[in-house]
């Protein structure tokens, strides 16, 4: 599967200038293509590479880093970065008609595209008896799960959306936006289909259905954390329960690798931690986020840096935990040229920071780890979900479930850093320390992999405010290499619709 052999890119291509999807009705002939199990899972594979596209890939982690308030960027930057256009907008918390922002919406409706093409096409079987049956289901089930992920990402970061569940016809162009209540309510349908039909009938490189327990567990997370998106007559208490119902189907299907950075190079790819990772070939899938999130100079060429750590953030997990394995395979502050062997030092190796380049570490996890690498495509694969955020996610819910299971779930994650539950974590402390304990550990574990903006908005405005905005503000060490993040609830928690969804939606004002 490393190398995407996608058949039916003619046939699946999508040309997206909004939610519209403006494409060729159900994707051709769909006879041809949903009735033979090999031609089936190419469109399989399709949908997979469009959540590897650019847009729903690279911008989708760029807009995550930007809208999580823990980030700067060095994308069109340019001597005191801090100035630049994405760091006064997006990177603090003010977003603006945004070309990647809306870039990235049409990527998202591009893969709920093609993901309603084979939920349209396949009639699943509820008792298979034959392999090609179980394949058919498995492909429908992939399909569900791809949708539910895809419709969560959108309304966290946009809230009322577009809900597409059709394939569109001349008479079915344009669509109102939902409600994010009713997307929430679709997510759980789709997330629940997704796990009776997943069977594992690809092997390697696909996910189980145990990614879309993990998917539904993150959902009632979020469902328990917000009143206003909850179904009628259903409490906190009864989501944490439905949370864990879920999360704990996933605990022990997988283990944690013995070296966290490992995680993030192309040796060690479909690992036993992972639990969605998408396959990523640079002679197929055209992945630029080695190019993207390399920093200056570290390889040969193609290196734009995109992503810097705010020094504020590195400077608590180091506080938190000094000795943390997790600190070198998340942040980089030193390295030696590869053009001429000069080194580079920036901050924390280098505490001066009396430039916009030295101010802040860059984010590791992306970086193209051959230094000899000068392509503009890459091979390192991404993991979206992960065994590490499951025993984070348990340990959150147990601890408001009161059941007595968070300390365990935590100390088996920790375990694999060798650090200890630091006292000045909380988590010897009362339900609400520990609380606060574990939501930066999702930071310590997670950073930059695509759910900060999501982990740090789930608990609402003041939580986010008070945990994540004010302490990095207020940070003693800020200066005009930092940015300074809105305080407004108006900007900080969802992103404006993009214009040309506007602009070529007429439901949509």
């Amino acid at each position: 599967m490393k190398n995407f052999k996608i058949i039916l890119l003619s046939i699946l291509g999508l040309t997206i200038s909004s939610c519209d999807l403006d494409e060729d009705p159900i994707f051709l002939d769909s006879n041809a293509v949903y009735t033979d199990v090999a031609i089936a899972k190419a469109a399989l594979d399709g949908i997979y590479q469009s959540v590897t596209s650019y847009n729903a890939q690279e911008l989708r982690t760029w807009v995550d880093h930007g809208f999580s308030g823990l980030f700067l960027t060095s994308k069109q930057a340019g001597g005191n970065g801090a100035n630049s256009i994405n760091n006064q907008t997006l990177y603090s918390l003010k977003p603006a008609y945004d070309a990647p922002s809306s870039d990235l919406w049409g990527g998202l409706y591009s893969v709920i595209a093609r993901c309603n093409g084979a939920i349209h096409n396949i009639n699943p079987v509820l008792e298979p008896t034959s392999s090609d049956e179980s394949s058919f289901n498995d492909i429908a089930g992939q399909a569900y799960f791809v949708r539910a992920w895809s419709y969560f990402y959108l309304t966290r970061l946009w809230g009322d959306i577009p809900l597409w569940l059709t394939l569109p016809d001349n008479e079915n162009l344009h669509l109102s936006t939902t409600a994010s209540k009713e997307v929430y309510a679709q997510i759980i349908s789709d997330a629940q289909m997704a796990i009776s039909l997943m069977n594992n009938s690809f092997g390697t490189g696909y996910p189980k259905q145990f990614a879309a327990n993990m998917l539904l567990a993150k959902v009632y997370m979020a469902l328990a954390t917000n009143p206003n998106i909850r179904e009628d007559g259903f409490s906190e208490a009864d989501y944490w329960q439905m949370a864990y119902d879920q999360a704990i189907q996933v605990y022990g299907e997988y283990a944690l690798v013995d070296d966290y950075a490992s995680l993030f190079t192309d040796s060690n790819e479909n690992s036993s931690e992972s639990i969605w990772e998408l396959q990523i070939s640079q002679v197929a899938a055209n992945s630029q986020m080695g190019r993207n999130y390399t920093p200056w100079k570290y390889k040969l060429g193609q290196h734009y840096g995109w992503s810097k750590v705010r020094s504020a953030v590195y400077d608590f997990h180091a506080y938190t935990y000094p000795d943390d394995p997790r600190i070198e395979a998340t942040y980089l502050s030193s390295w030696v040229r590869a053009d001429n062997g000069n080194p580079v030092n920036v901050y924390p190796s280098n505490p001066n920071r009396n430039s916009w380049f030295n101010s802040h570490p860059y984010h590791f996890k992306f970086t193209e780890k051959d230094t000899q690498h000068n392509n503009q495509y890459n091979d390192q694969n991404l993991i979206i979900y992960r065994y590490g955020e499951l025993l984070i996610m348990l340990a959150e819910i147990s601890n408001e479930l009161d059941n007595g299971q968070q300390l365990g779930f935590v100390s088996e994650l920790l375990s694999r850093a060798s650090v200890s539950l630091a006292p000045h974590a909380g988590y010897y402390g009362t339900q609400d320390e520990f609380r606060d304990a574990i939501m930066y550990e999702y930071r310590f574990e997670l950073l930059g992999e695509g759910e900060d903006s999501h982990h740090n908005r789930r608990r609402g405005f003041d939580y986010f405010l008070n945990k994540t905005i004010s302490p990095i503000n207020n940070w003693p060490g800020n200066n005009n290499h930092d940015i300074i993040s809105s305080t407004d609830p108006s900007q900080v928690m969802f992103l404006q619709i993009p214009i040309n969804e506007i602009n070529t939606n007429t439901l949509i004002d």
